[in-house]
Parts: structure tokens; sequence; C-alpha cells
């Protein structure tokens, strides 16, 4: 398997990879995102298609805003 580190992809392949990871093809694949408060994918990925964050980040990042303080491992 391919790397999807940030040094290791072009813009476009980090699109892609959270296009395949999301089955996101621009309607609702019912990832839940949109309607339980979290946002578009689209929005929530950005910054790792534009090579500022990576996924783990981001992930972490949304985890700690919406867990509530709820342990969920």
């Amino acid at each position: 398997m391919k790397s999807i580190l940030i040094k290791d992809t072009t813009k476009e392949e980090r699109e892609q990879v959270v296009k395949n990871s999301l089955d996101c093809g621009g309607g609702c694949e019912n990832c839940s995102s949109c309607w339980l408060g979290g946002g578009s994918p689209w929005d929530i990925y950005q910054d790792y298609i534009d090579g500022k964050k990576e996924i783990r980040e981001i992930n972490m990042e949304y985890m700690e805003k919406y867990r509530q303080d709820r342990q969920i491992h």
C-alpha cells in the first residue's frame, strides 16, 4: 500500500484519498458527518488536501471537538 502522508503524495492524490476513504462523490453516502454537525467531509479534510495537516492530526482534532468529554475508544 502506498503511503498517504503529505510528503509522499500530490494534491490530486490526496483529493483521491479523501474521496475513496469517504466514498463521497458529492452526494450523501451516509457518512453522517454533515447532519451530525461535523460539517462537510471536504471541508474537514481540506487541510490534508492542501498539504497543511496529516489525516491523523485532523481525525484527532475532530474527535476531541465532537466527543464532548465522553470516553470513546
